[in-house]
């Protein structure tokens, strides 16, 4: 990605752990594309510590939008490379969702609240925030960036795993009790959630669970590392509206056994999502990017 350029501490850019967080790609992701694409960070701090800028963010925010289509890794990373460095109009690498009131100060408040271990105020932010303004803008607005601002302290200082945990430890139980206020209704098909197998990152599945039961959808949460076989076993026994598969990390992104879960009847479509998934899926398995589409598409298929 040429030469790299010595910035000022102010100026420093991003490390690999912010990056991970504001896009959601897990860094063994990001390592391997610039290893093997030349999709790197193009800076260095003064301290000598390799940094993405504004223009690296656009481009691998553009690797992931094409991948997400269905085009192969090795093509994204050409077309991403081709970019401009630099905007036409500058402004945000990542362009955000509109902003609505309350987003800026309760980010703050809840990573002040999660840097200091308060469980208490991080539990009644997060409760605020569902109850204000639902699921999916917490997610995409509070959530997310917080647990960035959590990361690039990690990336500084080494220090804030303990803050990332804590806070990811609320914000599933406040999801979870979300997700079981859902009316029963008999005759309905529930939508089945899982993580790949080996995969242990599950927040994310526990927050698509939270924004179907705003809108009255029933699901099952198998949760982390879920074995395909026992996946299968579910599908048989519940017989889903439809079944998402989270993947996070490359490792456990393979997506060749897929083909083995059931064809049942009625049908089931089967979604799945997250940055580590890699190769193409099995025909009908469909492919979403972001935690709205998910919901759009699994409650589309419900009609």
């Amino acid at each position: 990605m040429g030469e790299d350029k010595p910035v000022s501490e102010a100026d420093a850019g991003y490390g690999i752990g912010a990056v991970s967080r504001r896009l959601g790609v897990p860094a063994p992701t990001l390592r391997t594309w610039n290893l093997r694409y030349g999709l790197g960070p193009s800076r260095r701090s003064a301290g000598g510590h390799r940094r993405y800028d504004a223009a690296d963010l656009r481009r691998l925010a553009e690797m992931q939008r094409l991948i997400a289509t269905g085009l192969p890794a090795a093509e994204a990373a050409r077309l991403a490379l081709a970019l401009p460095a630099a905007d036409p109009e500058p402004g945000p690498a990542v362009p955000p969702p509109p902003e609505r009131p309350g987003a800026r100060p309760a980010t703050a408040a809840l990573a002040r609240a999660a840097l200091m271990l308060d469980s208490h105020a991080v539990s009644a932010l997060v409760e605020q925030a569902l109850d204000e303004h639902g699921v999916v803008w917490t997610w995409e607005r509070l959530v997310l960036p917080v647990l960035d601002t959590i990361c690039r302290r990690q990336d500084a200082a080494g220090a804030g795993i303990d803050a990332e945990h804590l806070l990811s430890d609320l914000i599933q139980a406040a999801l979870h009790r979300l997700a079981r206020d859902v009316p029963v209704v008999a005759a309905a098909r529930p939508v089945l959630l899982a993580c790949a197998e080996d995969e242990q990152h599950s927040l994310p599945v526990h927050a698509l669970a939270a924004a179907l039961a705003e809108r009255d959808v029933q699901t099952r949460v198998l949760g982390a590392r879920t074995p395909y076989t026992a996946l299968a076993h579910a599908m048989r026994r519940l017989g889903p509206a439809a079944v998402f598969i989270w993947s996070q990390q490359a490792a456990t992104g393979d997506t060749a056994p897929l083909a083995t879960l059931p064809r049942l009847r009625p049908a089931c479509e089967i979604v799945i999502g997250g940055l580590g998934w890699h190769g193409e899926p099995p025909p009908g398995v469909i492919r979403v990017s972001t935690l709205p589409d998910a919901v759009a598409r699994i409650t589309s298929t419900l009609g």
